[in-house]
């Protein structure tokens, strides 16, 4: 399998306790894949509402102790999987000269840029959904994300676009093309001229609380009418038995869309490979 599952928390990640390296590292050695990058959290801002849950603090991870265990796991399993260095970098407009001093001083393979706080809120517990209605939501989130990734640039994947979905209280369990067409052509014609990957993160349509997310194939057909051909697929996964999950028909469903190859990044160059 010519996959890369990109998107993947271990130990160093501060919701990362089901896993290690070492263990998922081997999970996407057992199921074929070709690859598997460790995008631990790096969240500088965290929002006061999520004192009132866990402890209130800096959700980043120990760049130097991460990077040395993956060297080490590499070691151990040579040739059997490749291990790439990541971060998942969370964006929010409080910790702009946090988020740049990090990219400056680490090296890593790829960077994934994401938005999980907005509007001071965990939209995990609540509190972003008060007063709005679904449109009002997913569209201030996509323009939350927008602005901020065009801010940074420093990114090489645009992670999990759609998921405001995963705990909002709407009927409405899609972010579709339709209802978001200018902000999603901004967001698509800005990765395509800068080189940049659009995730598909199948954690988001594996469900949560009852809830299933739908992806919106128009998205994708969107995406490549304009040129768009920089694909990355990440699992989220935070213990072993997720690492690649959906990934055989998510791949299958690209492929009967028009997509050919997955992108991953090695010291944040572009690879494309067959899907």
């Amino acid at each position: 399998m010519h996959l890369f599952d990109n998107h993947n928390h271990s130990q160093f990640s501060f919701d990362g306790g089901r896993t290690s390296v070492e263990a998922s590292a081997r999970a996407a050695a057992e199921t074929g894949l070709k690859g598997i990058c460790f995008s631990d959290h790096c969240d500088h801002y965290v929002p006061p509402m999520k004192s009132s849950f866990e402890d209130l603090k800096p959700e980043y991870f120990d760049v130097p102790q991460q990077q040395a265990e993956i060297d080490r796991v590499q070691g151990l399993l040579g040739d059997k999987i490749q291990i790439l260095k990541g971060i998942e970098i969370g964006m929010h407009e409080e910790c702009h000269e946090d988020i740049r001093k990090v990219l400056s001083e680490y090296s890593f393979d790829q960077v994934l840029a994401s938005v999980h706080y907005i509007e001071q809120t965990d939209p995990y517990y609540g509190g972003y959904y008060d007063d709005k209605d679904w449109k009002q939501a997913y569209g201030g989130y996509l323009e939350t994300i927008y602005r901020e990734m065009t801010w940074l640039a420093d990114f090489d994947i645009m992670g999990h676009y759609d998921y405001i979905v995963r705990y909002a209280p709407y009927p409405v369990t899609s972010i579709r093309y339709r209802d978001f067409s200018d902000i999603f052509d901004e967001m698509f014609r800005y990765l395509i001229y800068e080189g940049k990957a659009l995730e598909i993160n199948t954690k988001s349509y594996e469900g949560h609380r009852g809830r299933i997310v739908e992806l919106d194939h128009n998205v994708l057909l969107r995406y490549r009418e304009l040129g768009g051909e920089i694909i990355s697929l990440g699992s989220d996964s935070h213990e072993p038995s997720r690492v690649s999950a959906g990934f055989t028909h998510h791949a299958a469903l690209l492929k009967s869309l028009g997509f050919r190859w997955s992108a991953h990044y090695e010291s944040r160059k572009l690879i494309q490979l067959p899907l």
